[in-house]
């Protein structure tokens, strides 16, 4: 019979897990094992008998210590209730641990991330100095482009951003490439705007070397930002110039614009390599030539200032000082194969001749105002005083002095002549005989006009008078302006640089009035002695002199008298 079995025959009212686990069951287990049949017999019996005398010692010991009973029992229910409450907090702070648990996670890792902070604190206050040198970077980048130290500038920018390709996770590092960035920004600008201002060579290569270590621009885009920058510095000298003058600001213009482009010209070569071509961008196979770049600035460049002379031109009247200026810009400009002084030459000789017209235009106006005053009424020849000396290379018709709308015509002319022979183009020679033919023709008009209106008021010296004036006009004026027109333009010179003879240069009227036509007006108020040839000084060749034909000086108001 097992143990539990056994347990179970002697206490069937107790439970086998209280009692296996009991030492006093297995002690009396054991000593029932050593007792005999007789003792075992007896043993229910010795153990009520037990079981009695320790009931009745348990009522007497309760009677005795009954007050005791009383004080376990209330202890035993204060105890219990006591319990409850402690078990009902037990279980709240059991409900409270996981949150206490998880804010301890939580404090943990704040604790561990203060920690780290704090071991990074320690090392950046080890390395305040290094660290405070890469935070004044963006200062000293500024510092150096104030104080126009580039070439520093554009090493620490090259360091900053190798920098921040290798700690590119690193976002101070990142705040200073930005900074550093903008102040590239303005060094560009800075450097663009000193090729705006009046450099020397060697500033200039210096500036330019800066914007290629810049690598911001492609060679064809540095010429070209480079001859925008110096343009720009060009236009700026021009538009300073003072207007009050036109003369002095067209020899002004002419100087600057001769001397800066020079300049540039010097600076472009000395920087930018002109020999090679460089290859086109995002191209393998085309190339472009860059010499183009310049030579199409140049040409641009010249053509704005033949269209600025062509418009500065018509406020002036004396072009000799400015046409030698512009001959030699031209010439200094050959060298390098942009000689554009035959691109003058239509300007200049529109302008001189337009000179020209303003000075006949003149002289007919003052004609015909004098002409309308003038009168021949018991006009007589009178004594001329005006005598001009014999050692004049050129005298003008003593005869002219008595009839001074004929003088102060010529004198009109002379001053246009004077003018043209400054600077006499050979272009003009046919445009100037002929607007010397028109005039004359128009001042014979005048006349044939004058004798219509006063004839009836004509006294025989009168008529005299007029037949006088009409001859000084064909046998004195005609022929001296004539003298004057082959003095300008020698014949032999010009039928030399034809390649053809003096006598085919007259039959073509190349540097020749044609008298008839002038005279045809007054014809039949000349007298009938008078034959119509061909003008005597015509066919003789002028001498090669430098002389200017001279002005006779009139008092208007003694003539008139």
């Amino acid at each position: 019979m097992s143990k539990n079995e056994l347990l179970t025959k002697l206490l069937p009212n107790e439970s086998l897990e209280t009692l296996e686990y009991n030492n006093f069951v297995d002690d009396y287990l054991t000593k029932l094992g050593s007792y005999k049949i007789k003792d075992l017999t007896s043993e229910p019996d010795k153990l009520k008998q037990e079981a009695s005398i320790l009931q009745e010692q348990i009522q007497e010991l309760a009677i005795t210590n009954y007050k005791t009973f009383i004080e376990t029992a209330l202890c035993s229910k204060d105890l219990f209730t006591k319990f409850s409450v402690i078990e009902e907090k037990v279980n709240d702070l059991l409900k409270g641990v996981p949150i206490f648990e998880e804010k301890c996670e939580n404090f943990g890792k704040v604790s561990s991330e203060i920690n780290s902070l704090r071991r990074i604190d320690s090392i950046t206050l080890s390395k305040s100095a290094q660290i405070l040198e890469i935070l004044e970077i963006p200062q000293l980048m500024d510092s150096f482009i104030r104080d126009g130290l580039y070439k520093d500038a554009l090493e620490l920018c090259n360091y900053v951003r190798k920098l921040y390709s290798k700690h590119c996770d690193v976002a101070i590092f990142k705040n200073i490439n930005d900074d550093v960035n903008k102040a590239w920004i303005l060094l560009l600008h800075q450097l663009l705007s000193q090729l705006r201002q009046d450099i020397s060579l060697p500033k200039c290569l210096q500036i330019v070397g800066h914007l290629r270590r810049m690598e911001l621009f492609t060679e064809p885009e540095l010429r070209l930002k480079f001859l925008q920058a110096r343009t720009c510095w060009l236009e700026q000298q021009l538009n300073n110039l003072s207007k009050d003058d036109p003369m002095v600001h067209l020899t002004k213009t002419v100087e600057i614009t001769r001397i800066n482009l020079f300049n540039i010209l010097t600076q472009y070569t000395a920087i930018f390599n002109d020999d090679e071509h460089s290859p086109l961008i995002g191209s393998t196979n085309k190339t472009i030539n860059q010499t183009i770049i310049f030579k199409s600035w140049l040409q641009h460049r010249i053509s704005i200032f033949i269209q600025k002379l062509d418009i500065l031109l018509k406020d002036v009247t004396t072009l000799e000082m400015i046409i030698d200026q512009c001959m030699y810009f031209g010439h200094s400009f050959s060298k390098v194969g942009c000689d554009f002084r035959p691109l003058l030459l239509p300007i200049f000789t529109k302008h001189i001749h337009k000179n020209f017209m303003n000075y006949i235009i003149k002289a007919d106006q003052d004609f015909m105002r004098s002409i309308e005053t003038f009168t021949l009424i018991d006009k007589t020849n009178p004594s001329l005083p005006w005598k001009l000396s014999k050692e004049d290379s050129i005298r003008p018709p003593d005869n002219l002095l008595e009839f001074y709308p004929l003088a102060e015509y010529l004198n009109n002319i002379l001053n246009a002549l004077n003018q043209l022979r400054l600077c006499p183009p050979i272009a003009l020679i046919d445009e100037v005989v002929d607007n010397l033919q028109t005039s004359m023709i128009l001042i014979a008009k005048g006349l044939q006009k004058l004798y219509s209106q006063e004839q009836q008021a004509f006294s025989a010296n009168s008529r005299d008078a007029f037949t006088r004036l009409c001859m000084c006009f064909s046998d004195d004026l005609v022929p001296f302006v004539q003298k004057c027109i082959h003095i300008i333009y020698p014949p032999s010179q010009i039928a030399s640089k034809l390649g053809i003879s003096v006598k085919i240069l007259q039959e073509e009227g190349i540097t020749f009035l044609n008298k008839e036509d002038i005279i045809m007006p007054i014809s039949n108020l000349l007298p009938l002695k008078i034959e119509p040839t061909e003008i005597a000084s015509a066919t003789i060749p002028v001498e090669e002199q430098s002389f200017v034909p001279v002005k006779i000086d009139i008092n208007v108001d003694k003539v008139k008298d």
